[in-house]
């Protein structure tokens, strides 16, 4: 399949929307408050920015067949057809230290309902140090029982509940849970949308573990029609043995996106598997040290990563947009990009925490 005529696919209507479809305000360097307190604004140094890169494009690219420029497949199920890009990174994994995380978990007296830190330092002094000791207390004993054995016969996702509801969500006994996973089970997933609310999934970033190094399948809609094969490639990601997915804000955006868009389509939800939103656990880490908390600017403080030509990504549908309208693969460039590296800095912040809280000493 090629991307000609996808105007006509598209249909009229959706191409007089996209115009009046913007989500976000443009306003002068510096000036947050300008925005009406609104995070969803792009400066307008970057807006210009990306709009003289976005002629340059059509004009790089005028004419240069889609092939030419992006070496891709074509995937098929039973949903239709869409095309994928894919990419490896090289990428270090911590060694999970396994036996620390577990003698923290066990030496956790207030995930027993009923004991709180005051509580677990009489017991404590008592001596009940460990959760098997307190098997032997006759009035937690009970209580116990049922954390032991969500412990020891539960799968992650249950032991993330019980951290999460004695802790916080963001604790680092919640990501530790990840380290019960192997490498190869993580998904990691971004995904790049015409707008913030039911509106399209252009291109679905999916990064796995091969070999030891990060594999980015990126599935791209040449046009809308093929949103529906698309999804149901990256959902195809999340099935498996014991799959983990990891995002960055995905429980409230991601997630909750493409729930909507299967809707949309009369597809069932996404399987429910562990979820780790690096931003929470980010938020928690590095929330008195960094102004901002975006992956792209943790992605510089933490990872030493900067952007080249990278486009905000509030201005995505625009450059998409462009691209429907002028059947010119240009626009697509920093789009794809913008999403790989994404994927790509997800995976490394990931490991990163995951390092800093359980790796090998």
């Amino acid at each position: 399949m090629s991307a000609t005529h996808a105007p006509a696919r598209i249909g009229a209507l959706w191409q007089q929307r996209m115009e009046t479809m913007r989500e976000y305000e443009v306003v002068r360097d510096g000036n947050v408050f300008g925005s009406s307190f609104s995070n969803n604004v792009v400066f307008s140094s970057d807006y210009e920015k990306a709009h003289n890169q976005l002629d340059a494009l059509v004009e790089k690219y005028r004419n240069v067949p889609f092939d030419t420029v992006f070496s891709g497949t074509e995937v098929f199920n039973e949903r239709g057809v869409c095309y994928c890009l894919k990419c490896r990174q090289s990428i270090k994994i911590p060694l999970f230290d396994l036996d620390r995380f577990r003698s923290d978990i066990m030496g956790d007296l207030t995930l027993v309902h009923g004991i709180g830190p005051g509580k677990e330092a009489w017991l404590r002094a008592k001596g009940y140090r460990t959760l098997q000791d307190l098997m032997q207390h006759p009035k937690f004993r009970s209580y116990t029982h049922d954390v032991l054995t969500c412990l020891y016969d539960g799968n992650s996702a249950e032991i993330m509940n019980l951290i999460g509801c004695r802790h916080a969500k963001s604790h680092p006994y919640v990501l530790g849970t990840a380290g019960l996973h192997e490498p190869e089970n993580y998904v990691f997933l971004d995904i790049e949308t015409l707008g913030l609310f039911s509106r399209p999934v252009i291109l679905f970033g999916v990064g796995m573990i091969e070999d030891g190094y990060l594999a980015v399948h990126q599935y791209l809609l040449r046009d809308i029609d093929e949103e529906q094969a698309a999804l149901m490639a990256t959902i195809d990601h999340m099935s498996g043995d014991r799959p983990a997915l990891v995002t960055f804000n995905g429980k409230s955006f991601d997630l909750p996106y493409l729930s909507d868009r299967l809707a949309y389509y009369g597809m069932g939800p996404p399987t429910k598997i562990p979820h780790f939103d690096v931003l929470h656990f980010s938020r928690r880490r590095w929330k008195n040290f960094f102004p901002s908390l975006r992956l792209a600017a943790l992605e510089t403080e933490i990872l030493g990563i900067h952007r080249k030509d990278d486009i905000p990504g509030q201005m995505v549908p625009e450059f998409y947009e462009t691209y429907l309208r002028t059947e010119n693969c240009g626009p697509l460039v920093p789009i794809i990009e913008h999403n790989k590296q994404d994927v790509v800095s997800l995976a490394l912040l990931f490991f990163h925490l995951l390092g800093e809280s359980y790796g090998c000493r």
